[in-house]
């Protein structure tokens, strides 16, 4: 659901207009922190890694390729793709994580 949502407002929001719609989420349907977290990381895994994938692919890895040289990735787009997601899924596994953590304390004030 959460990478669905997130590639749909991709074009709409800002870079980090993910993190307020995992914590939401994550905040309204009760599953464990840990579970919530691995929702969350996968899916922003999925959105940002396969979103980063697909902009590579249209410009044929040109930018990329640049970037990646920046890093100390050896110009490899593939690795920089794979940062991207992973940056993505811990950005919205921490968001996830955090509205886990307020529904169970919400739940232990009532």
């Amino acid at each position: 659901m959460l990478s669905g949502v997130g590639i749909s407002l991709w074009a709409l929001s800002p870079w980090w207009g993910f993190v307020p719609v995992a914590f939401l989420v994550a905040a309204m349907i009760h599953q464990a922190p840990a579970k919530a977290f691995a929702a969350g990381f996968l899916g922003m895994l999925l959105a940002w890694g396969g979103l980063s994938w697909w902009i590579d692919w249209q410009n044929s890895s040109l930018l990329s390729k640049q970037v990646a040289v920046l890093f100390p990735l050896q110009g490899s787009s593939a690795a920089l793709i794979l940062l991207t997601g992973v940056l993505g899924g811990l950005l919205g596994g921490v968001a996830a994580l955090a509205g886990s953590y307020l529904r169970i304390s919400k739940s232990k004030m009532e």
